[in-house]
């Protein structure tokens, strides 16, 4: 895989040599590289030009860290850095998870560059965790519930660790096949064509206070604690990361979003979400569903875009049933289906 230095950092990515056309800038999610990419590469029409660059402290990208005061603005601004230096010009953006959110990012601040957006099960406009209602009201002003302490420290640790087995719910291999699919997959994802791949990958993460998930402060809203300012999980946090207002922007690319109806990590009864996890008893103390209800992560993307809809954009919603957090793994024909459609 190539790398190239940028006014920025250098990035490590992903393209199939001797493509041209136009180019599809992929950029992946949370936990994960531009290896999450390569079945979509490959199945791309021949028209299009695959970029699947590695984020920020992920992959073979330099890892720097991230300043989260700014949302996911690092990550943005990286890939404009990218796209100059390859000399991309107007390009199709798909982003998958955080990918989405950075997606959303560039959406609002360049649309210019854009010929089309397309989110794969994007984290919401409102960001991750510590927000009700499809207005995303805080539960409490300083986004207690949702940042770097919401992670799972066992989840953490092996990671870090570069855990491969599979003897804990919590490692790295059971999360890819409990929660970046839907079910049924055999344990540890062994029916996944790449799952070592794949797995390689998420291993690939830089952990830490500037990387994954981030730091933290202490609240006096429950569940205890309330985003940093460093890292990626605050980065996503509701208090720094906001892109409701896309009816605002012009011009207005068309933009597919695709998610899987079974999705445990982006949903409206998210179980990374601590509000449910609340709830559903998993974590003490939890105040009630009127100081802190679920997060309704979907809803709260169809209401921002029905709003870029009703101002004149043009929006297609994919659910694909049965598929969880990986539609692009998961179902890579009817994901490329709609992708390829939309793209022509």
């Amino acid at each position: 895989m190539p790398r190239i230095g940028t006014t920025r950092l250098t990035v490590n990515y992903a393209e199939i040599e001797g493509r041209t056309g136009e180019p599809v800038l992929l950029v992946h999610g949370n936990v994960s590289d531009s290896r999450f990419w390569r079945q979509t590469m490959r199945d791309l029409p021949e028209q299009f030009r695959p970029i699947a660059p590695d984020l920020r402290g992920f992959g073979a990208t330099d890892p720097l860290p991230v300043d989260a005061r700014r949302g996911v603005r690092d990550y943005a601004e990286d890939l404009l850095a990218l796209i100059e230096a390859l000399e991309l010009g107007r390009l199709h953006l798909v982003g998958w998870s955080l990918g989405g959110g950075v997606a959303l990012q560039l959406l609002r601040d360049e649309p210019g560059l854009l010929r089309s957006v397309t989110l794969v099960n994007p984290v919401s406009p409102y960001g991750f965790g510590g927000t009700q209602g499809v207005q995303g009201w805080l539960n409490s002003p300083d986004g207690a519930g949702s940042g770097g302490g919401a992670a799972n420290p066992e989840f953490v640790r092996r990671l870090a660790e570069g855990d491969t087995g599979d003897d804990s719910p919590f490692s790295p291999r059971n999360v890819l096949a409990g929660c970046y699919l839907a079910p049924p997959t055999t344990p540890g994802g062994a029916d996944l064509p790449e799952a070592e791949t794949y797995l390689a990958a998420m291993l690939a993460t830089r952990c830490g206070d500037g990387h994954y998930p981030g730091d933290q402060r202490p609240s006096r809203a429950w569940p205890g604690f309330a985003p940093g300012d460093r890292g990626v999980l605050n980065a996503l946090a509701p208090t720094h990361f906001r892109v409701t207002d896309l009816e605002a922007i012009d011009p207005k690319p068309p933009i597919l979003w695709i998610r899987g109806t079974e999705d445990v990590i982006v949903s409206d009864t998210s179980l990374f979400d601590l509000a449910h996890l609340g709830a559903l008893g998993a974590v003490p103390h939890w105040p009630g569903p009127r100081a802190c209800p679920a997060q309704p992560m979907v809803a709260q993307t169809r209401a921002v875009l029905a709003r870029y809809a009703e101002a004149g954009g043009s929006v297609r919603e994919v659910a694909v049933r049965g598929a969880g957090h990986s539609v692009q793994l998961e179902r890579p024909k009817e994901f490329m289906a709609a992708l390829a459609g939309f793209l022509n």
